[in-house]
């Protein structure tokens, strides 16, 4: 295999001269660089702590001891005996770490999703490969990048994807330059079997393909331990890994994405990102949360929401009008179907059930019917021992009268028509 960033990335990201701020020189002694308010935020009444955090300042524009510590914990999973997926190794078998060299920081996943696009995919002439049911924001950035969407889906039996379609595809068509896959997945909550993506990733480097496969591992930290790929970017350079501190963290507020990948592509993104995009709020949080006390706790905390999650599900499927888990154990989350009185799953009863319960009992979980593989599905988030009592208990009331509701239209419409 030959790997080329050459090849891969458009010219004129290849040549671009990142922004060069303030920060880049200096971030000590008086600054007068910047432009800033020196005088500090015209916020009355700032605790300590907000105090510390520098607000008039514009925020480090490399994070690098935010990447180090991101580094450090995947780093030690990955060398848990547990873990499904080691850290690569080089010619003398010393373990090849993740460092700060491998990162890419950015406005949660979503950023990271637009970059690589951006960066990879010639307007209007190249294409991305998707692999349906997905996170809808692949989709969103392709339309908005003006990028050709080819789809291969998932095994709907297992939702697992089909190594044998996607190159198959890959060989078909080269103008195919990125594969997005989600795992777990969403809306599946599925693990996507490591052997499956490093059937990928031997494929496309026997081929010399000259795209990247991406792994969003938004929902990782709810699967078995050292379940990330992410320790492979270092051995195998078509991979990249994006990840968030928005689900296991319980950070979705400071919105910060992570995106791993070889050096030669990581310093392009840091070259495209907008120079200040990780502020001091986001920082100073994801630092406290990449600690050792907060990493523990966030492990707690996961197997909590699994314990519940192990709850609510063997409760739910007892319910009239509930059919089967529809998707995996790796998330934080369930996707289960909706059926009709003859068993068969049904959009109509799904989506009154899912109105109902939002409007009539202030308990929303998502329609996911309209996805592919997801008829008469609704995805319910694990929330806390008392949400998830409520939910199960306004969900059989609510379902029972929309499986009345929808039952009594099919009786009546066609009374209706014949008169």
């Amino acid at each position: 295999m030959v790997f080329s960033i050459e090849k891969i990335v458009r010219p004129k990201i290849l040549t671009l001269e990142p922004y060069r701020c303030a920060r880049d020189d200096f971030q000590e002694g008086i600054l007068l660089d910047a432009n800033e308010n020196t005088y500090g935020p015209t916020i009355q009444g700032l605790s300590e702590e907000e105090e510390k955090l520098d607000l008039n300042r514009y925020p480090d524009p490399h994070q690098i001891l935010l990447k180090k510590q991101i580094c450090a914990y995947r780093n030690s999973e990955a060398q848990k005996p547990e873990s499904v997926i080691k850290l690569p190794t080089d010619e003398k078998g010393a373990p090849i770490k993740l460092s700060p060299v491998n990162l890419c920081l950015g406005v949660g996943s979503d950023e990271s999703i637009d970059s690589i696009i951006r960066a990879c995919v010639k307007p209007g002439k190249e294409k991305v490969l998707l692999c349906p049911p997905t996170y809808g924001m692949y989709g969103i950035c392709c339309t908005v990048n003006d990028a050709e969407i080819v789809e291969v889906p998932l095994n709907l039996e297992n939702f697992q994807i089909q190594p044998d379609k996607i190159i198959e595809q890959i060989k078909a068509d080269s103008s195919i330059k990125l594969i997005y896959i989600t795992s777990p997945g969403n809306p599946t909550a599925t693990l996507i079997k490591q052997d499956l993506i490093l059937d990928v990733l031997s494929e496309i480097e026997k081929l010399s393909w000259d795209g990247f496969l991406i792994v969003d591992e938004a929902y990782v930290d709810f699967a078995p331990v050292g379940s990330s790929i992410c320790s492979l970017v270092n051995k195998h350079p078509n991979l990249v890994v994006m990840q968030t501190f928005s689900k296991a963290f319980g950070l979705a507020g400071i919105r910060l994405g992570i995106c791993y990948s070889t050096p030669s592509l990581s310093v392009l993104l840091n070259a495209m990102k907008y120079p200040y995009n990780v502020n001091n709020i986001t920082s100073s949080m994801a630092l406290r949360a990449t600690k050792k006390e907060s990493l523990m706790n966030m492990k707690k905390t996961a197997a909590v929401i699994i314990d519940q999650r192990a709850i609510v599900l063997e409760k739910i499927l007892k319910i009239r009008g509930v059919g089967r888990n529809r998707g995996g154990l790796d998330s934080n989350f369930i996707l289960i179907e909706i059926l009709n009185k003859d068993g068969v799953p049904d959009n109509k009863i799904a989506h009154e059930a899912y109105s109902k319960l939002a409007t009539d009992r202030q308990v929303v979980v998502r329609f996911r019917g309209n996805e592919l593989g997801c008829k008469g599905c609704l995805r319910i988030t694990i929330g806390t021992p008392e949400e998830n009592k409520k939910l199960l208990e306004q969900f059989e009331d609510v379902l029972s009268h929309a499986l009345e509701a929808v039952s009594y239209t099919h009786l009546t419409l066609p009374t209706i028509l014949l008169v």
